[in-house]
């Protein structure tokens, strides 16, 4: 009965004349204040939205933590080739090719790279491999590669860089594709070629058409060197990482903290840093060192 007459006064009453709207709502409010001791509030109040902190993260989320692991190694990597170019300039006497805290350093920091790379292929294509998306990031890191080769060339023409770690990433791009789905055996296959690059080396490989396989029983004079082996595996590991943290769905994670959202946007522009930050360290280092004396 009190819904009826609530649902009745809710339709007809603006219908009527002033005193008699004011006489109905009169003689209605006890009905009224029945139906809502009777119906709870929830059902005839308007839903609040939940609020975003309540909500699960989406697969943004997890981006953002790729991108915070990949902008930390872009940093260690500036902080790399600035004690580099020093020694270059020779300001120091560092042994980049000899020195095991150089050599682990490096090779800390080639792995932070390759492995989010696996991660983020495992991103970019767990719901099946996006060609046009794969086939544009493949034709600006190919180009960024032989921009690194030209420029090398002009800075260290006895020992330019020929397959480096864009040339590598370019490869890999390509290679990986058959192993978007391959899940346990990424790790295992992984785990493999890295032991094999650190404990095999044959002469076949030391024909300058197989530099980039690796496995040499020299080490190429060149700038920069990241070969086939053990360096595919790194990639694959991150590939087997990427399914094992995330699952083949948008599963979540939490986002990172906002102190780390420097290294965020570092990540999502790391090609862009990698290409520009050499020529500007270099120059400014030109620059300055000889008004330091």
């Amino acid at each position: 009965m009190a819904l009826a007459v609530f649902m009745a006064e809710s339709l007809l009453i603006k219908d009527l004349p002033g005193r008699s709207r004011t006489t109905i709502l009169r003689l209605g409010k006890p009905l009224r204040r029945r139906f809502h001791r009777c119906v709870p509030a929830s059902s005839h109040s308007m839903p609040t939205p939940q609020h975003p902190a309540n909500q699960p993260p989406t697969h943004q989320s997890r981006v953002l933590a790729v991108d915070a692991v990949r902008g930390g190694a872009i940093l260690l990597m500036a902080g790399y080739h600035f004690c580099f170019d020093i020694n270059f300039y020779g300001q120091t006497t560092f042994h980049f090719n000899g020195d095991p805290f150089w050599l682990g350093l490096r090779a800390f920091i080639l792995s932070l790279f390759l492995g989010t790379m696996g991660v983020s292929l495992h991103l970019a294509h767990h719901n099946g491999l996006r060609r046009r998306r794969h086939l544009r990031r493949l034709i600006s890191i190919s180009a960024c590669a032989a921009l690194v080769t030209v420029g090398s060339i002009l800075l260290f023409p006895e020992s330019f860089i020929y397959f480096g770690v864009l040339h590598f990433v370019a490869v890999a791009s390509v290679l990986a594709i058959p192993f978007l789905r391959l899940d346990w055996g990424n790790g295992g296959l992984g785990l493999a070629l890295i032991v094999l690059g650190y404990t095999t080396q044959a002469s076949v490989f030391d024909h300058p058409a197989l530099h980039w396989v690796g496995m040499m029983t020299y080490k190429p004079i060149t700038e920069d060197y990241v070969p086939l082996v053990p360096w595919f595996g790194v990639v694959l590991v991150g590939l087997w990482l990427g399914r094992r943290i995330y699952g083949p769905t948008t599963t979540t994670t939490s986002n990172p903290p906002a102190v780390l959202t420097p290294l965020v946007v570092m990540g999502r522009h790391s090609l862009l840093i990698y290409m520009i930050h050499q020529p500007i360290l270099l120059g400014l280092l030109y620059v300055a060192l000889p008004l330091s004396h």
